[in-house]
């Protein structure tokens, strides 16, 4: 059973958590006011899943394994006013999910509530959005939409987390080198390199996670991570050492050395994988909810 702890709080938007796909095709059309009227017209229609409603459901799952309070927090931050938000408003309680706190924000981006409200996680279909929030050094990732049609739902009543490495949990440090002097630059610069890899803007989050993880035996723990990186050895090295310097438990490490991501995401059953290059989202989300990182040299 878990203890009391702080909270792992997560942001997100109402486009990454329904399907607002044909109101946001009227609101390109049409404009504000045909969008604000059509969200009133049909305030009482609930709203389907969006591209990570599993996995808010999940997260917010983990709040029953704990007695006192909640340990996890999950706040919704919308470019809509509160007017045509009520439809929003009213589809989280026709869902039954527990989120009673929410900024409104009036087309404006919700971004600077982001460190207000102390959020650990960002998601939100806005790239733009997700950069400023990067920027504000808080963990962020853009929901890549795809066809809701062919959602895999995960068979695990675990909450799967997967992460490429650099630019995602480490820096671009090392990108940087194998993008501008080759592989064999980076594999001699990884090899030989005396110090640990510095941080990347997912650090922070996987931290937050480790601390729920660490409430729980590792056979009874809730949450599973994995590291899911196009590095081999020798470079897995470095990797090793980072995590084990900062006391971060990831649970499966895949060292793929350049083979395509997806199939392994898929065996894994990853409720949702980071990563900062569009290629390798694009290769997951048929199958894999997906969030991209708009950080570091490949974002450039």
């Amino acid at each position: 059973m878990g203890k009391e702890k702080s909270k792992l709080i997560i942001g997100i938007s109402s486009r990454a958590l329904f399907d607002l796909d044909e109101s946001h095709e009227i609101y390109k059309k049409e404009g504000l006011k045909s969008y604000a009227d059509y969200q009133i017209d049909n305030e009482n229609k609930t709203l389907a899943p969006g591209q990570a409603f599993n996995l808010v459901q999940k997260i917010l799952k983990i709040n029953d394994l704990y007695e006192k309070s909640d340990r996890v927090e999950v706040i919704l931050l919308s470019r809509n006013t509160s007017d045509t938000g009520l439809r929003v408003r009213n589809s989280i309680e026709d869902h039954n999910l527990n989120i009673s706190r929410a900024a409104f924000c009036g087309g404006e981006s919700p971004h600077r509530y982001v460190k207000d409200f102390g959020v650990h996680l960002f998601l939100s279909s806005s790239l733009e959005d997700v950069k400023l929030a990067i920027e504000s050094n808080v963990a962020a990732a853009t929901i890549i939409s795809r066809s809701l049609e062919n959602q895999r739902k995960s068979e695990s009543s675990l909450l799967k987390i997967a992460f490429d490495g650099d630019a995602v949990i480490f820096s671009d440090e090392s990108e940087k080198v194998f993008h501008e002097k080759g592989l064999d630059a980076f594999i001699e610069n990884e090899v030989n390199a005396e110090t640990v890899l510095k941080e990347g803007p997912f650090k922070s989050f996987l931290v937050e996670l480790n601390k729920i993880q660490n409430d729980f035996e590792i056979n009874q723990c809730p949450i599973r991570t994995a590291l899911v990186t196009a590095r081999s050895a020798p470079s897995d090295k470095r990797v090793i050492k980072t995590l084990r310097q900062w006391g971060v438990r990831i649970d499966e490490s895949l060292f793929l050395g350049g083979m395509e991501k997806n199939k392994f995401l898929e065996s894994f059953d990853a409720d949702i994988f980071f990563d900062d290059q569009r290629k390798h989202i694009m290769g997951a989300i048929e199958t894999t909810t997906s969030g991209h990182v708009p950080y570091g040299i490949k974002n450039e």
